[in-house]
């Protein structure tokens, strides 16, 4: 294993290594890795999803499924396979994921008026009055971001993203 200078830059120890990687004596290096666009990119996303899950934890509400109750009141009725396919989510894992928002009172699934096949999804008024509270919580955690990366590269980071989105 490779070791840097001691003024190399390095990233946060994981958080299951924390304490090995604190008690080492110089840091580890990168490597190529300090090239890769993915290895950072995947860096931010766990710093970023770890924040969210801080933030939303009170109402025990994961990205996934904030994803998904933001999406559903945005479109009422549209189908459980669009919701999958648009959001990236295994049909399999979104059935799971709506069977607990169900239990929680916060979605219902209707037979849709298209497809006798398919279901329509729907937010409950529980669901409605929940999905306020979370996407304040959720507008904290998104000035937090924007509070360490400073508006301007927030901004840019989305618009660059987005591109990708399509």
């Amino acid at each position: 294993m490779e070791r840097s200078a001691p003024n190399e830059r390095h990233p946060a120890p994981h958080r299951n290594g924390g304490r090995a990687a604190r008690e080492r004596r110089e840091p580890i290096k990168l490597g190529v890795l300090n090239d890769h666009l993915g290895y950072f990119i995947r860096r931010l996303q766990i710093w970023v999803f770890q924040d969210f899950m801080r933030a939303l934890a009170r109402v025990d509400i994961r990205p996934a499924q904030y994803s998904v109750l933001v999406v559903v009141d945005a479109n009422p009725g549209l189908s459980q396979s669009d919701i999958a396919e648009f959001l990236g989510i295994e049909r399999a894992r979104l059935v799971h994921l709506l069977d607990r928002l169900e239990k929680r009172g916060l979605t219902e699934r209707r037979a849709s008026p298209k497809d006798r096949r398919s279901h329509a999804l729907y937010l409950t008024r529980e669901g409605q009055r929940a999905l306020k509270k979370i996407k304040s919580l959720a507008a904290q955690h998104e000035a937090q971001l924007a509070a360490k990366l400073g508006p301007a590269k927030r901004q840019l980071l989305i618009e660059m993203l987005r591109e990708f989105s399509d």
